[in-house]
């Protein structure tokens, strides 16, 4: 649609009006001054909604108020985050890696004697005292102890862990790794 030198004249007479109401409304001049362009451009997006000879002032202001209270919603959601610090809270480390440890844990306590694994599951996995561990095993202090480190020592060359680095770094593989109680 081809505009008439009216109409341009009366949409620059308008900007004046514009950005006093968006004042008004931001309390801010460079906000209202953002919320005039803004305008401006879905205006001129949209002349050929206009029918010329109806109330052009009334049809930017609409336009205008509309983008202000939409702009207005929408920062009540977001979050001011200019260094990323808040993002960077949000990520969530991937799980795969975790399961994958948990799975080759599993794998390496089948390949355990049946005592060691019994100490081991006892003391690491439910939090048995070795006291506990060793009446509950029915053998002495020493003997727990000897077979709860054997199993982790084993555990680690199973698993082929020098360190709890060796773990991924999500939820389950320092579980996995506090569990074990490796080095």
């Amino acid at each position: 649609m081809a505009i008439s030198p009216d109409l341009k004249a009366e949409l620059l007479a308008t900007i004046p009006n514009l950005r006093a109401f968006a004042f008004s409304l931001s309390s801010n001049a460079d906000l209202a001054d953002d919320l005039v362009q803004e305008t401006l451009m879905k205006a001129w997006n949209k002349i050929d909604s206009y029918e010329e000879g109806t109330n052009l002032k009334a049809w930017l202001f609409t336009i205008l108020r509309n983008t202000y209270f939409s702009q207005f919603r929408k920062s009540r959601r977001e979050v001011q985050d200019t260094d990323g610090d808040y993002a960077s809270r949000l990520t969530v480390q991937a799980s795969q890696q975790g399961h994958l440890d948990v799975q080759d844990l599993l794998v390496a306590l089948r390949e355990l004697t049946d005592d060691q694994r019994e100490a081991l599951l006892l003391v690491a996995a439910e939090g048995f005292s070795y006291e506990e561990a060793a009446e509950i095993a029915d053998c002495a202090l020493g003997t727990i102890k000897s077979r709860v480190n054997r199993a982790r020592a084993r555990l680690a060359e199973l698993m082929q862990i020098e360190s709890v680095d060796d773990f991924s770094i999500d939820s389950i593989g320092m579980s996995v790794a506090r569990a074990g109680r490796l080095p």
